[in-house]
């Protein structure tokens, strides 16, 4: 796809979504088998307005249906499902437009997400645009009955197992997803959207205290320190605000936070997204709690120099000034955290260090550990 956009000063080719293929691959059958021509590409509609002409893989014509091929593009986005093969089967019903799905394609188990339990994992957006596909299909050829359309992928069940599908109540197969039809890379708001998902299962399932972890350290910090389910957890990987924000909204009541202190340092600036490209302040945050807690100045001038929290924690531990250091640091998390939520919640945090055995806790973590574990 001849489509790019810029990422700091990278250019980055976009790509199709799952739905995009989906849409292309059900128009390109429709087409094939009301004239037993197969095209080489087929132009669907965006829900944006815009229209893209996608690329057709295969087309074979049966007695009773007609099959079409797309290759998922992804463009430069480093996506599990880039290259697979996305089919749609179209075969002719007396009326309206029937969307199943087939080999691969992942089956909803769990409340929370775009479809009902029971259905197929084709969202509501792509659903629309394999209709929309059909129904131009049916009036440029004047056709007036309907469309059963039947949309598999032959690798989904083996790539579902790289993505977040099972933990998120989606078994047997990929989702075929997407809100713009567009992949963009790198995309921020894909990302955020699986924390939102993940939430609102966990919602749906009548929780009321929101667990956010950081990612593996923290999954595995739970299953060495708490007794609690991993699939209890949401991650937000460096989206620590956003997903406090997301949590709010899905009415959670109770919020808790667990990471290590490499990244949940950041949280004692205020820095909410984690990400090392969007702020660092590592050693910055450090020196100014140093500084509270009374550290001397030639102490305080070697953490600067440091790689890593570890690193520095080590500074001031041998100088006896650690201790000190992390108390205001975790009044300082404490404080920045409840800023965020603004008394709409409860808010607490467990900051955790593995090489100097530290597990810090905010004023209401106990508290709401152990509404997790009457929840769980």
């Amino acid at each position: 796809m001849e489509r790019y956009i810029y990422k700091g000063t990278k250019k980055l080719r976009c790509g199709y979504t799952t739905g995009s293929c989906a849409s292309a691959a059900a128009k390109a059958a429709a087409e094939l088998f009301l004239t037993g021509d197969a095209v080489s590409h087929a132009e669907i509609l965006l829900p944006g307005g815009e229209r893209i002409s996608v690329p057709i893989n295969e087309s074979r014509l049966t007695e009773h249906s007609a099959i079409c091929s797309v290759i998922k593009d992804s463009g430069d986005d480093p996506d599990v499902t880039n290259g697979i093969l996305i089919l749609a089967e179209v075969s002719l019903i007396p009326e309206t437009i029937e969307i199943s799905g087939g080999k691969g394609v992942g089956i909803v188990t769990k409340p929370g997400l775009d479809q009902p339990a029971g259905e197929y994992a084709i969202n509501s957006v792509p659903r629309r645009m394999i209709k929309t596909a059909l129904q131009e299909i049916a009036e440029l050829h004047e056709y007036h009955g309907g469309f059963k359309v039947i949309i598999s992928v032959p690798d989904g069940e083996e790539i579902a197992k790289k993505t977040y599908n099972p933990r998120m109540g989606i078994q047997g197969g990929i989702s075929i997803i997407g809100t713009t039809g567009i992949v963009e890379p790198m995309s921020n708001s894909a990302l955020i959207e699986t924390i939102r998902t993940e939430a609102n299962i966990r919602r749906k399932e009548g929780l009321e205290t929101l667990l956010l972890t950081l990612g593996n350290y923290s999954e595995q910090f739970l299953k060495m320190h708490l007794p609690i389910p991993e699939e209890r957890s949401v991650c937000c990987s460096n989206f620590i605000g956003e997903a406090m924000d997301i949590g709010i909204s899905l009415g959670f009541s109770r919020i808790l936070l667990i990471g290590h202190i490499g990244k949940m340092i950041k949280l004692g600036a205020g820095i909410m997204n984690t990400h090392s490209h969007i702020a660092d302040g590592r050693m910055e945050t450090l020196v100014t709690c140093g500084v509270l807690a009374g550290v001397p100045l030639p102490v305080l001038q070697k953490l600067p120099e440091c790689v890593t929290v570890d690193a520095a924690l080590d500074i001031l531990k041998s100088a006896g000034y650690m201790e000190q250091t992390l108390a205001v640091l975790i009044q300082r998390i404490e404080s920045h955290l409840k800023a965020r939520v603004n008394d709409t919640a409860g808010i607490g945090a467990v900051i955790f260090s593995y090489q100097h055995n530290i597990i810090l806790k905010t004023s209401q973590a106990d508290d709401l550990i152990q509404h997790i574990r009457k929840e769980s």
